[in-house]
């Protein structure tokens, strides 16, 4: 594993802002674009609120000999947060927008070569194979973070250990984010959960340079609004040059 493979990973992520404005492209960012704005909007607004409330209320419940330690916990507690909820309102946004992602990562492929091949029929998928198989990755991507972020999260509140535990907890969504997004082309070819995964161990760094750039760009206000269609186009574009040949 070449380190050069971390940064060409998260280069897809910048192909794939490219791609979404490609023309042909607009009426399947759309939709995937206006859920990602409303579940982010609102779930920034809740946390927010909840977050002030907290500082708000570790600062009168620390005595006066350990208000230092506002400095660290505030951060702490912001930073975990923030990142459980972007990997939470990314899981919903892609539950509810399966579809219509499966149907962009379709497109971006035909747009990249030329063509589409389904594995049985080498044919471009009919609405039956654009809803169900997308939602059944979503559901199965779901109980694959579910048992995992269980034990994740727990490092949080054990001392001393929950220093490292933002750090572990990015690398983990990080993963996360490559295997939600390259799940749309490869389903798109019959390829699921097991042989997703063992394609992209295949390329860890290659993966998870890709999950880190789809991670800060969440973060970054505005522009997460564009996180959801710009990493499909550049989990498309990553599949097309790294696997499907």
């Amino acid at each position: 594993m070449q380190p050069s493979s971390f940064l060409r990973g998260a280069g897809y992520l910048l192909t794939g802002l490219q791609l979404i404005f490609t023309p042909g492209m607009r009426l399947f960012v759309a939709m995937p674009l206006l859920l990602g704005t409303l579940l982010y909007a609102s779930g920034t607004w809740y946390a927010l609120s909840h977050i002030l409330a907290f500082s708000a209320w570790l600062n009168s419940y620390l005595p006066s000999w350990l208000s230092w330690m506002e400095w660290i916990l505030v951060p702490l507690f912001f930073g975990s947060v923030g990142m459980l909820l972007i990997t939470t309102l990314g899981t919903v946004a892609n539950l509810i927008g399966a579809p219509f992602n499966a149907l962009l990562a379709q497109k971006i492929e035909i747009h990249l070569t030329g063509s589409f091949g389904n594995a049985k029929t080498d044919q471009p998928l009919g609405l039956w194979e654009n809803i169900f198989p997308p939602l059944r990755s979503e559901i199965g991507k779901i109980l694959y973070y579910i048992v995992r972020a269980i034990p994740l999260l727990i490092l949080f509140v054990i001392p001393m250990i929950n220093i490292a535990a933002p750090f572990v907890w990015i690398i983990f969504t990080s993963w996360m984010n490559a295997f939600q997004y390259t799940d749309f082309p490869m389903s798109n070819h019959q390829m699921y959960d097991k042989e997703i995964l063992a394609r992209l161990r295949e390329k860890r760094l290659l993966s998870l340079g890709f999950g880190a750039a789809t991670l800060l760009m969440t973060m970054i206000p505005v522009v997460n609004f564009l996180a959801m269609p710009a990493a499909v186009a550049g989990a498309t574009a990553m599949w097309v040059r790294e696997w499907r040949e």
